[in-house]
């Protein structure tokens, strides 16, 4: 694994990591989750909504890497088909955040660390958006030569879902002292999310 990362371009890595990042920023249902449970619970009940919504994200990563490599034993040529759908599908997340509403919503707080771990859990994990989003992201990212799909998928996964973790439990400790800051900036990160997305799908087209 650890020869799969060093094979990656930097600037291929750093654009990955970028995007994840961005992404982590959207108000989405995750956030909204872990922001109400820190604002309502405080910061351990914040901070447990990150556990629980990360380790939902564990699954959908090992479930892609799963389905990734028995795809591609099926149908070799199914790689080029997964980054065309992949294309489109940032180029729908990218309307989607130009379009979205200014606000964070309202969002239902989880109100103990049992519940906080366990609702994050099942809301991530029953969440086909969360599936369809890793399954067609990350693929754009894995590069022919640099190790079997499943494994860049796995390593991809682990830096995503690493960045994921730090930003969210960050977010459900801080969440009180954040959340007018940003609501106050929602319009921004959702501009900001649309072109980093269509950006990426662009590049993806003339690659």
């Amino acid at each position: 694994m650890l020869d799969i990362l060093l094979g990656y371009d930097p600037i291929l890595l750093l654009a990955f990591i970028g995007a994840g990042l961005v992404l982590n920023l959207t108000p989405g249902v995750d956030f909204i989750f872990v922001s109400a449970s820190g604002i309502q619970g405080g910061p351990r009940i914040g901070m447990a909504a990150a556990v629980g919504i990360n380790l939902g994200v564990a699954v959908h990563v090992i479930s892609a890497a799963a389905g990734l490599s028995a795809l591609l034993l099926a149908y070799p040529g199914a790689y080029q088909v997964i980054r065309l759908v992949g294309v489109v599908y940032l180029l729908w997340l990218a309307w989607q955040a130009w379009t979205a509403a200014d606000d964070l919503g309202t969002g239902r707080a989880a109100l103990s660390l049992r519940s906080a771990i366990r609702r994050g859990f099942l809301t991530n994990v029953l969440n086909p958006k969360t599936a369809l989003f890793i399954f067609a992201f990350i693929p754009q990212f894995t590069q022919p030569g640099n190790g079997p799909i499943w494994a860049q998928t796995l390593v991809l996964g682990a830096i995503f879902l690493i960045n994921g973790f730090a930003f969210s439990l960050t977010l459900g400790a801080l969440a009180g002292m954040m959340s007018d800051i940003l609501r106050a900036r929602v319009r921004a990160m959702n501009k900001i999310t649309a072109i980093l997305f269509g950006g990426l799908a662009a590049r993806f087209i003339i690659d």
